[in-house]
C-alpha cells in the first residue's frame, strides 16, 4: 500500500474536506482527489460518501483511518524519541498530577526548569483521574500513591502527611486548640470525604468529625482547601508540603496528623531514553531533595 496515499487519506480524514487538506499538505484540491481516487481503486472499496457539506468516512474509510491513526500515533512517538536522541531538550512534555500538587507545589517551580530548558513545551494536565501512561493519554505523572499500570518506570519521591494548619490571625482571634476534643469550636476546612483523594486523609476528616465540630467548610481540591486557610476562614486538613511556600501558616495540634502518602513518578517503558522525561524528573527530584534539606 503507498505510504504516501495514506498519509494524504489520513488528512483528507482528519479534516473532512480535500480543500482544507490541500491545504494542510500543500497541495492542490484536484491532486488530493486524484490520490484518494488511486487508493480506492487499489482497495477496490468507496473510502468517503460525497456531500456537498463535505466528506464522511465510509464503514471502510473508518477502518483505514483507525489504522492510520495508529500508525500517525506511532510515528510521532519515534519522532519524539528521534527528537529525544540530540543533546538539548525541547518539544512538548505531557506532564499529570492532582490538581492540589499540581497548582500549590509543581506550578510555582515550573519557572526554573523553562529556565534550563526554555524550548520545553509543557502541558499540565491537573485532576484526580488516573490517567493511562501506556496508551500515551501523558507522558509522565505524579501520584499520590504508586501506579499499578504494568510496563511504567516508577520512582518514589517522597512520604506526605495531612495535617492542620491555620494563620495566626484565625487563631489569636478563635483561639489555638490544643486537643483534639478543641476542634468542636473551630471551623473545619477540609476536602469532602466523598471526592476523589487519598485514603489517608479522608480518614483524618473523618475522626476530626467525630469531635462534634460544628462549622465545616468541604472543597473538592486542596488548592481552594489552602485558599480558604489563607483567608482565615478556619483550621484546615493540607498536605505538610504546602508549608514551604507559605510559611505565614503555622501547624495547629503537632501530634494529629494522617498515614503517611508515599508520593511516585512514573511514566512509559518506551519513553526510557527521554531526554524530556529524564529533565523533568532530575528537575523534580532536585526540588524535592531541596525541600528535605531546608526541613531538615
Amino acid at each position: 500500500m503507498d505510504w504516501d496515499k495514506l498519509r494524504i487519506f489520513h488528512a483528507v480524514a482528519d479534516a473532512g474536506s480535500l480543500t482544507h487538506a490541500g491545504d494542510t499538505l500543500r497541495l492542490s484540491q484536484s491532486a488530493v482527489s486524484r490520490q484518494i481516487r488511486a487508493l480506492e481503486e487499489s482497495l477496490d472499496t468507496t473510502l468517503f460518501h460525497r456531500h456537498a457539506r463535505g466528506l464522511i468516512l465510509t464503514e471502510q474509510g473508518e477502518l483505514l483511518f483507525d489504522a492510520t491513526s495508529a500508525m500517525a500515533k506511532r510515528l510521532d512517538t519515534a519522532a519524539a524519541r528521534i527528537r529525544d536522541s540530540e543533546d538539548e531538550v525541547f518539544g512538548e512534555l505531557r506532564v499529570t498530577t492532582t490538581t492540589g500538587f499540581g497548582t500549590i507545589w509543581l506550578a510555582p517551580r515550573l519557572s526554573a526548569l523553562y529556565a534550563r530548558f526554555p524550548e520545553l513545551k509543557i502541558d499540565l494536565m491537573l485532576e484526580e483521574r488516573v490517567m493511562d501512561l501506556p496508551m500515551r493519554e501523558a507522558d509522565v505523572a505524579i501520584r499520590m500513591k504508586e501506579p499499578s499500570q504494568a510496563d511504567l518506570i516508577r520512582k518514589r519521591l517522597m512520604n506526605i502527611n495531612m495535617r492542620l494548619y491555620a494563620t495566626p490571625a484565625y487563631l489569636a482571634e478563635n483561639g489555638n486548640p490544643t486537643r483534639m476534643e478543641d476542634m468542636s469550636g473551630h471551623r473545619l476546612i477540609s476536602q469532602n470525604t466523598s471526592t476523589p483523594q487519598v485514603a489517608a486523609g479522608a480518614r483524618l476528616v473523618q475522626e476530626l468529625l467525630t469531635h462534634d465540630v460544628r462549622s465545616t467548610l468541604t472543597v473538592n481540591n486542596y488548592f481552594g482547601v489552602l485558599q480558604a486557610v489563607l483567608n482565615h476562614l478556619g483550621i484546615g486538613v493540607l498536605p505538610d508540603y504546602v508549608i514551604e511556600d507559605f510559611p505565614e501558616i503555622v501547624r495547629v495540634l503537632p501530634d494529629v496528623e494522617s498515614a503517611e502518602v508515599p508520593v511516585f513518578l512514573a511514566y512509559p517503558e518506551e519513553l526510557r531514553h527521554s531526554k524530556r522525561i529524564a529533565a523533568f524528573r532530575d528537575f523534580v527530584v532536585e526540588e524535592i531533595f531541596a525541600r528535605r534539606h531546608r526541613s531538615g
